[in-house]
């Protein structure tokens, strides 16, 4: 039976995120546009069709994602000392820091944030390949690295050395696999959220139906702190929303994509369900895989397969308005979201029934 309580605990805390955030984007807003951390744009010489139709967004302030992994972190800490100093009181009920199920995915959330807040700084400020931050070499390697850290953390200090196959139930494949698998699992998560943060608006709402999804996942499975987590990371991906619609305030930023994208590939892992993740995150492998097809393309045959990779920006250039592809994605991301819930709360009955 779902816990009335743990329930109304995790609405409280994501509607108390989204609030927490409205509060202070008037300060961030005034940080991003007084020291002018406005994104820049691709070379005109080496990315033609992207420079035209995203002219419009030079100097647009970068890094928002503070916004959210912020006023996450700052509930985490704030409802924990709560909890530790005043463990009697309303607020100190609110806490959602356990060891088992929110550590590591707000130590990756935070810590990935401050490295893709390094990447953003770079980028404002024309450092690195082509005055475009980090390359992608890199960022992949800084991915890895992060989830490599995770890695261990699942097997040395929580016993993780199986995945759970939908419908066939939890397969044991050894602590070496589990931890080589994570790795995969984060840094494709992280490379194609990256890929997907290109339009207004549209990693925002991608990543609260993803987000959503493993929060009612993990309700399913009792890990109530880990869908109060994940309840927490919506409400700060709305607020976010409120001021990221076309046309945008400031844009989400790598502080916003790398670190997001890590951590939803560490809720999945929590969860042991991230072959749901595919389905739960489509348009994120579909941004990434249609960045691979172009890019494979591109160097084997020095052909393109669509006008501009990712997918998102495809649309774009045959004419689509760009509130008209990302409300589009919207709709595809919360129709396959309800279906990988659905396909968990089969999987459960056909456990009980079994």
């Amino acid at each position: 039976m779902v816990d009335a309580f743990a329930i109304t605990k995790i609405l409280l805390l994501g509607t108390a995120s989204f609030v927490a955030a409205i509060w202070w984007t008037p300060l961030l807003t005034h940080v991003l546009y007084r020291f002018r951390l406005g994104k820049s744009i691709r070379s005109a010489v080496k990315a033609p069709m992207f420079a035209k139709l995203h002219a419009k967004k030079a100097g647009v302030p970068t890094m928002g994602g503070v916004l959210v992994w912020g006023t996450v972190g700052a509930m985490a800490v704030f409802f924990s000392a709560c909890h530790i100093f005043f463990p009697n009181s309303a607020l100190a009920e609110l806490n959602f820091l356990s060891r088992s199920q929110t550590w590591l995915p707000v130590a990756a959330l935070v810590a990935a944030g401050i490295i893709g807040l390094a990447d953003d700084f770079m980028n404002v400020f024309r450092v690195g390949p082509d005055g475009g931050g980090l390359h992608v070499r890199h960022r992949l390697a800084l991915y890895a690295i992060v989830a490599a850290v995770g890695a261990w953390w699942f097997t040395a200090k929580l016993g993780f050395d199986s995945l759970h196959v939908p419908f066939v139930g939890d397969v044991v494949v050894g602590v070496v696999p589990y931890a080589l698998f994570f790795i995969g699992v984060i840094v494709a998560t992280s490379f194609s959220v990256n890929q997907t943060d290109g339009l207004d608006g549209l990693a925002g709402g991608t990543l609260a139906s993803a987000f959503g999804a493993y929060s009612l996942i993990a309700v399913m499975q009792g890990r109530y702190d880990l869908a109060a987590f994940c309840a927490v990371v919506m409400g700060a991906l709305f607020a976010f929303l409120w001021f990221n619609i076309y046309p945008a305030r400031f844009i989400m930023g790598d502080t916003g994509a790398m670190s997001l994208g890590v951590t939803l590939g560490v809720v999945a892992m929590i969860t042991n369900q991230p072959l749901l993740l595919p389905l739960i995150g489509f348009i994120f492998v579909l941004e990434m895989v249609t960045t691979i097809l172009q890019m494979g393309s591109k160097k084997l045959f020095g052909k393109k397969i669509f006008l501009i990779a990712p997918i998102h920006h495809h649309f774009e250039a045959l004419g689509w308005p760009e509130p008209k592809v990302v409300m589009r994605f919207w709709v595809i991301s919360w129709i396959t979201a309800a279906l990988g819930v659905l396909l968990a709360l089969l999987d459960v009955a056909v456990k009980i029934s079994s």
